[in-house]
């Protein structure tokens, strides 16, 4: 039986960025492992947590992951083996060599062995005949204090491409080039013209393919989406979309009245984990850099290191007397030796994946 996810991937691999496209180091703090274990856990990953997968893989994901964890063992799985060689080709170019290529069906995670620390879904779950199978197959592949990231469709983020894309299929449109044609017949002002000129992904034939012409879309509302982790043995961590608040219950209930508006923040992007030992806000053990920005903070240039927006939050950049402070931190520092008056700085940095608060010496042990 043909997959039909599998075959769109093998017609229209995606995203299409340039295979000479690059990305600085410091822009991937916020894939850092070390980075995320920390934070939700506390500590530095133990050695069995040191691996990460990327499931759904695309074409350019193990790219950023790789410059963002250089000395990490990564598995990329994806269903489409011309996505797979996409992305091949983009780390061989750029000199990533600690990624492992694997075609295969996530729910099945054939030829993946072992747990892994960290597992990366981003816009992967929607697509799946059944994600909550899907879901529970990574729980599976986590190690205890595992960290998953998803991301999945709201259901008021998408009214305006599902509206399109319904219509789409009710006509008969199923190519990229036929859409874009009927686009370019639309009147002025209209949600068909308004799309093709403001939608950053009608800008690229697969950009255009995915969006409105993808065989499955599931959409979710919050307590549809809460429902599915509750299948598992998961827990929501952090909501990582635009503006998302830092406590989960908090932002649950943001969305909540936004729905009531039909209204959304974006798609819900947001980590899961499982045996989470949530010591990340203790001001007590070590304080370190995160290590994606050693080298940027370490300059002597006098401009301001300007950071994309990570984990919902709008970075400002970080000036002279900024990177100063944190060159304090390329080695770990005990928290009792942190300058007085700091405080508030440090907390705000740690939030921000910038630093790395935990306990030398004490990983999340298994259960009995």
């Amino acid at each position: 039986m043909v997959n039909p996810v599998q075959e769109h991937y093998q017609k229209y691999p995606y995203p299409q960025y340039p295979l000479l496209a690059s990305v600085r180091r410091c822009d991937t703090y916020a894939l850092n492992l070390h980075a995320l274990w920390g934070r939700f856990n506390g500590t530095m990953p133990p050695p069995e947590a040191e691996r990460i997968l990327i499931a759904g893989s695309g074409t350019f994901a193990p790219y950023p992951w790789a410059v963002a964890n250089p000395d990490v063992p990564i598995t990329a799985l994806d269903l489409s083996e011309r996505s797979l060689r996409r992305a091949r080709w983009h780390c061989f170019l750029h000199g990533k060599w600690n990624v492992t290529f694997r075609c295969g069906d996530l729910s099945s995670q054939g030829g993946i062995d072992g747990e892994f620390g960290l597992i990366d879904s981003y816009g992967v779950l929607h697509h799946l005949e059944d994600p909550v199978a899907g879901l529970k197959s990574l729980e599976r592949r986590l190690v205890p204090g595992g960290i998953l990231r998803i991301m999945l469709y709201s259901r008021y983020a998408r009214r305006e491409e599902e509206s399109i894309r319904r219509a789409l299929k009710i006509i008969g449109i199923d190519s990229p080039q036929t859409a874009r044609c009927l686009f370019s017949k639309a009147a002025t002002g209209s949600r068909l013209a308004n799309y093709l000129t403001t939608a950053d992904e009608a800008a690229s034939t697969s950009g255009l393919a995915d969006a409105l012409l993808h065989p499955r879309v599931h959409t979710y509302r919050i307590d549809e989406l809460l429902e599915i982790i509750s299948q598992t043995g998961l827990e929501p961590l952090l909501f990582v979309h635009r503006d998302a608040r830092e406590d989960p219950a908090d932002e649950i209930m943001r969305i909540r009245m936004l729905e009531k508006e039909r209204t959304a923040p974006g798609n819900f992007v947001l980590y899961l984990g499982r045996d989470i030992k949530r010591q990340a806000g203790k001001s007590s053990g070590m304080i370190m850099l995160n290590p994606c920005l050693k080298s940027a903070v370490s300059r002597l240039s006098l401009g301001s290191l300007h950071l994309p927006p990570r984990l919902g939050i709008a970075n400002p950049s970080l000036d002279y007397q900024e990177r100063s402070f944190l060159r304090r931190f390329l080695m770990p520092v005990r928290c009792s030796d942190v300058p007085d008056g700091s405080a508030d700085q440090i907390a705000r940095y740690k939030r921000q994946l910038i630093l790395i608060n935990f306990s030398p010496g004490c990983p999340p042990s298994r259960p009995d």
